[in-house]
């Protein structure tokens, strides 16, 4: 059976330059991987959606297992929406790389396995995704005075989403609840955020300077306190704390860029901050 809403947890993982995204099943302890997204890194096809289409329904003709054992889940997409998704086990994956010719076939298992490996290890020692994360970023280019701030932004980032949770807030909502939360604090919603930046699919938290990083923060642990402390029971509630939280960040927004004469938020991406931050080291 495929992971629960309860027991799903959504990530992303790369082959080589591709994103998967994947669903961990705390149950089974397995993962499920987004079809299309597989599909797209074996064949490099412009349409890998209407390629998968298109096999699905000869490996139906076939008779094939493949299809029966594929399910849907709700998984993310590049517009910040959550769709239902046709999605695999890990067994399933294998069988799907057997059925389309590719060249990437046996370097896509290698990283298949050890996706596996590194979530294992990951739960027996979480320190290990800390430093995974951390060389990530270093690999990047980032300097180690961003990438401390951009670790402890991720770990707010989970105490706010388990809070959400707590109160009742499906993961479909995290998105909307954090529109609000960015627009009172930077004055935009992500998305608006992400376009003032030039970004397109980027992580916007990948692309703030430490200020912006520490402001983001601010907002997102103020929300979390405040939720703590009134225990909201309904989405009008967890709204309403959401602008509070970010009330409080764009406040001290406003302060600093009284003091400094500058603005906080900025168009600066990733690739002009680390040319900054290089300079100046």
């Amino acid at each position: 059976m495929p992971p629960t809403e309860k027991d799903k947890k959504t990530s992303i993982k790369l082959f080589e330059s591709y994103k998967v995204r994947t669903l961990w099943d705390k149950e089974k302890e397995e993962w499920f991987f987004s079809v299309v997204d597989i599909v797209a890194i074996l064949t490099e096809s412009p349409e890998p959606r209407k390629y998968w289409s298109v096999l699905k329904t000869r490996l139906k003709k076939e008779g094939s297992e493949l299809t029966t054992n594929c399910s849907q889940l709700k998984m993310q997409s590049a517009d910040g929406k959550f769709y239902n998704t046709d999605v695999l086990d890990t067994q399933g994956v294998l069988r799907l790389v057997q059925s389309i010719p590719s060249q990437k076939a046996e370097p896509f298992k290698l990283w298949l396995a050890q996706v596996g490996k590194e979530r294992i290890d990951e739960m027996q020692d979480p320190e290990i995704a800390i430093n995974r994360a951390l060389k990530f970023y270093l690999n990047k280019g980032y300097l180690e005075n961003w990438i401390n701030q951009r670790l402890k932004a991720i770990e707010v980032r989970k105490e706010l989403t388990d809070e959400w949770k707590r109160s009742g807030v499906k993961d479909s909502q995290y998105v909307f609840l954090t529109d609000i939360l960015t627009k009172e604090w930077a004055g935009m919603k992500t998305k608006d955020y992400k376009e003032f930046k030039g970004l397109k699919k980027e992580n916007l938290r990948d692309n703030m300077s430490n200020m912006e990083l520490v402001l983001n923060m601010l907002a997102e642990v103020s929300t979390t306190e405040i939720s703590k402390q009134k225990n909201p029971l309904t989405m009008n509630e967890n709204i309403n704390i959401a602008k509070q939280g970010g009330k409080v960040a764009k406040q001290a927004r406003e302060n600093i860029e009284k003091q400094t004469g500058k603005s906080i938020v900025t168009k600066q991406n990733a690739k002009k901050i680390k040319q900054i931050e290089q300079k100046e080291g």
